[in-house]
């Protein structure tokens, strides 16, 4: 067994050594290995083809080319990954091959925030049905009872992946790009996945079960946004690593779910039907009573109906 940690120029020193510590403490073999040579051959052939150079969103580049610079260092890790998977039992003088281990959470898979075929391209997925919330739960847990006690310092780490350049005065957090926590979205994924919520049943059910906190307009707001970024990327399901399925709130790849992996990201319908049931929300009229795919019926929906009644303030009673 051997561990992997693609290392790049903005990778962090407590990361490096986050990963050699567990390595040590399961037994593995370690290979830190700096990719920026082949990272920068990369960006000087796309030079010569097309004239340009993309720069960092830090280096006063537009998001566009932000994005394709992480994206070429993801893809790159995936090569090496399967690289070495076939060719390290040969430097060894052993016989078969390696299998690659995928790293990428239900969570992420759901809202599309993963690089297709790096990080989501593997020979298998432990994690991949596992929400991000259950995950870290079980690191706690493993901390204290198998005895490596260097997944608590993991699990306390603030997610990120580390694939901007780290300055003092900035750092990538994977909550602040995605624009929302990983708390929200296991929620949003056990709503979408188990009780096959819309955008519009999905907002009815939380204006429920956050109404305490966030006003009818805050929660549209908040599903809006869920719902854009996980049908753009929704794509990226069909080629998700297998992984096993202990979770009745699985990936939704094209093994699992029938349903399209196309859809509009502006969601016309819903989205106009959400600001209407804001504005009678916000006018103390009588809401709602629904649950299922939007526009249908309640059938596999698991029962989750929600009945709820406008108050004079926006925030009680939901």
């Amino acid at each position: 067994m051997f561990a992997v940690k693609n290392s790049v120029l903005k990778s962090s020193k407590a990361t490096k050594t986050r990963a050699k510590v567990l390595a040590d403490e399961i037994g593995s073999w370690h290979l830190d290995v700096c990719i920026d040579g082949v990272v920068s051959s990369l960006l000087s052939l796309f030079q010569t083809v097309t004239g340009k150079r993309p720069r960092y969103k830090i280096d006063g580049g537009s998001n566009v080319e932000n994005l394709g610079l992480q994206n070429i260092q993801a893809r790159i890790r995936m090569v090496l990954a399967f690289m070495l998977a076939s060719l390290l039992p040969w430097v060894h003088n052993k016989e078969g091959f390696y299998l690659v281990l995928g790293s990428s959470n239900v969570d992420e898979a759901l809202r599309g925030y993963l690089t297709k075929y790096d990080c989501s391209a593997a020979d298998i997925n432990p994690i991949g049905s596992i929400s991000k919330q259950d995950l870290r739960t079980f690191l706690r847990w493993a901390a204290n009872h198998l005895g490596y006690s260097s997944l608590a310092e993991i699990e306390a780490a603030p997610p990120t992946a580390e694939l901007e350049p780290i300055r003092s005065n900035y750092s990538q957090l994977d909550e602040v790009d995605m624009g929302m926590t990983y708390e929200e979205l296991s929620v949003y994924g056990r709503l979408r996945k188990i009780f096959r919520c819309g955008p519009v049943s999905m907002f009815k059910n939380l204006c429920y079960k956050w109404g305490a906190t966030l006003t009818p307009s805050e929660v549209a707001d908040k599903v809006k946004h869920f719902f854009k970024y996980y049908s753009i990327n929704r794509h990226k399901m069909t080629v998700l690593t297998p992984s096993y399925h202990a979770e009745s709130y699985s990936p939704e790849d094209n093994r699992f779910d029938l349903r399209q992996f196309l859809y509009n990201a502006r969601w016309p319908y819903q989205f106009r039907k959400m600001d209407e049931l804001v504005q009678e929300m916000n006018g103390d009229r009588v809401a709602f009573k629904e649950t299922g795919e939007d526009g249908g019926t309640a059938a596999g929906s698991g029962g989750m109906g929600v009945v709820a009644a406008a108050s004079g303030n926006p925030k009680a009673g939901f």
